[in-house]
């Protein structure tokens, strides 16, 4: 899981540019998600099930708990051909396909019901882009949603102003997002922001409610803005390379056995999700909502502009925007007659 604003621990994804050292059916897979976990638990099984019907070829070997160091670590290794996959979050592919980041926008998908309809319609391209790029994208996940937790109330945009809110480093959409806002985010690596918790370098964080707990961020702040701030996923994938060594047979049995293990996982971390929130409020952490309507028109008119802001870059596709801002308009309409 990760903030797309920054929880680079969370999600999934894989680069390899070089030939691997293993032979071609041992896949070496690494994650920052630990042990025991619920997805490592899952994605044994699949492995399991994967070298029972490829009658051994293919074989998954994991690496959890960042063992193999941090995304920019891992991708190192990967092109060193130490591995062949892994999991990561969407973010750790933008150097590769920039346009998988525009799900994580700011304040731009607001429900499960938009994630669906988008993603029905867009995974597709999304996972072509990356193919085109070398890699082969077995799955893309959810990661839920996130949202700002801190030390103090925040139920307006200039609530904020004033709060030491940490961005993960590198988060350029978060970063622009901010600018608009007026706000000067504190840039901190996702390992480094429990102890600036503790020690007050920073007091307002955004995460997913899962993530937070997870990482014990929520024991250091007191309230949640009850209004999602962005939508997180991630990728789990395999270098084309690699993918392309494997037998016909074999790489329709490993892409069938992921797809179905990231159906069900996607289910069971949507209902984990509001039991996280539960426990939150549980807890002692104050849920606040949006001061009233106009504020929350405020909220999204930051993230409208931080769309603008990056079709006016060079980093992101105008086309792959043009289809977000389409489905998303349609969709709204089918709901409730209007568009935002």
């Amino acid at each position: 899981m990760r903030s797309r604003i920054g929880l680079g621990c969370l999600a999934l994804a894989v680069l390899l540019l070089a030939a691997p050292a293993a032979r071609a059916g041992t896949l070496k897979i690494a994650t920052v998600v630990p042990e025991g976990s619920a997805w490592m638990q899952d994605m044994r099984q699949a492995a399991a099930e994967i070298r029972e019907k490829t009658q051994g070829r293919v074989q998954f070997k994991f690496y959890p708990g960042g063992v193999m160091g941090n995304d920019k670590t891992v991708l190192r290794k990967m092109r060193a051909g130490q591995l062949q996959g892994g999991a990561f979050t969407s973010g750790a592919l933008s150097q590769i396909f920039p346009d998988l980041e525009l799900y994580g926008a700011p304040l731009l998908l607001r429900s499960y019901g938009e994630v669906d309809y988008v993603r029905s319609r867009m995974d597709p391209d999304m996972v072509a882009g990356l193919e085109r790029k070398g890699i082969v994208a077995l799955a893309i996940t959810d990661a839920g949603f996130a949202y700002l937790m801190s030390q103090r109330p925040m139920s307006r945009v200039d609530d904020l102003r004033g709060a030491k809110v940490w961005i993960q480093d590198a988060d350029v959409m978060s970063e622009k997002a901010f600018e608009i806002a007026d706000i000067s985010p504190v840039k901190l690596a996702l390992a480094d922001v429990y102890t600036a918790l503790q020690t007050g370098l920073v007091d307002t964080v955004t995460a997913p409610p899962m993530g937070a707990i997870a990482l014990q961020w929520h024991t250091k702040v007191k309230y949640l803005t009850d209004f999602p701030l962005t939508y997180l996923n991630g990728v789990f994938a395999l270098d084309a390379r690699v993918f392309g060594r494997l037998q016909p047979g074999d790489q329709r049995v490993v892409r069938e056995v992921v797809r179905e293990v990231a159906r069900r996982q996607d289910e069971s971390a949507r209902v984990g999700a509001e039991r996280a929130k539960e426990a939150l409020r549980q807890q002692g952490i104050e849920f606040v909502a949006a001061a009233n309507p106009e504020e929350v028109e405020r909220w999204r008119d930051i993230g409208r502009q931080t769309l603008r802001a990056m079709r006016a870059g060079s980093k992101y596709s105008d086309a792959t925007i043009d289809a977000l801002e389409r489905h998303l308009e349609d969709y709204r309409r089918s709901q409730d007659g209007s568009a935002d």
